[in-house]
């Protein structure tokens, strides 16, 4: 019987549970309406935002998806470890998964602060309050997302197998939408236009 109902959660329950997944499409459904309308300003606006998007550190928004990356595989295998109960492990790769998201939210403020003294603000041009927008929004996730995952690796040192799976699900579900996110921005604010 055990067994018949962990088989029908796995089914037709979501990871980490309903309320993560309607948190995750909100914030997917927000996202996606704020990039439908940096896509339309930039189909009004080509000549403007190609040459506005050149001002852009590629460079460093390459190194940021791999960081992102990194942090999302490493948030995906903590929880492979937690389920097979090596605790240790699981902490492991908890913490390079924050630490991949520390490195993030560092290298972004780098490129925030290199915008900030070239005079590229919000009003500087609709593409550059699209950026910050778009991109400050994002970093607030991370930011949440790193402090997410650091409760969670508390809770796994203090709890061990005690340790709330659906919680764990949820948490990596959030960091994975974080990756996600990116992975939407970076190719179309630094490499599209």
């Amino acid at each position: 019987m055990d067994s018949v109902s962990t088989q029908q959660k796995s089914i037709f329950y979501p990871p980490g549970g309903i309320l993560i997944w309607i948190v995750i499409y909100v914030e997917l459904l927000t996202f996606g309406m704020a990039i439908a309308a940096l896509a339309y300003y930039g189909s009004q606006e080509r000549v403007l935002f190609h040459q506005h998007s050149q001002l852009l550190n590629k460079t460093i928004a390459a190194i940021n998806t791999v960081f992102l990356l990194t942090g999302g595989y490493f948030a995906a295998r903590a929880v492979y470890y937690f389920k097979a109960g090596l605790y240790a492990k699981t902490n492991r790769f908890f913490g390079w998964a924050i630490i991949s998201g520390l490195a993030f939210l560092v290298l972004k403020i780098v490129e925030y602060h290199q915008k900030l003294e070239a005079g590229l603000t919000m009003n500087y041009s609709s593409f550059f309050m699209n950026y910050w927008l778009l991109t400050a929004f994002h970093w607030l996730h991370v930011l949440v997302g790193v402090v997410i995952l650091f409760f969670i690796r508390r809770g796994i040192q203090q709890k061990k197998e005690k340790a709330s799976l659906d919680d764990i699900e949820a948490g990596t579900a959030f960091w994975h939408m974080c990756d996600l996110i990116w992975l939407l921005l970076f190719p179309i604010l630094y490499l599209l236009f």
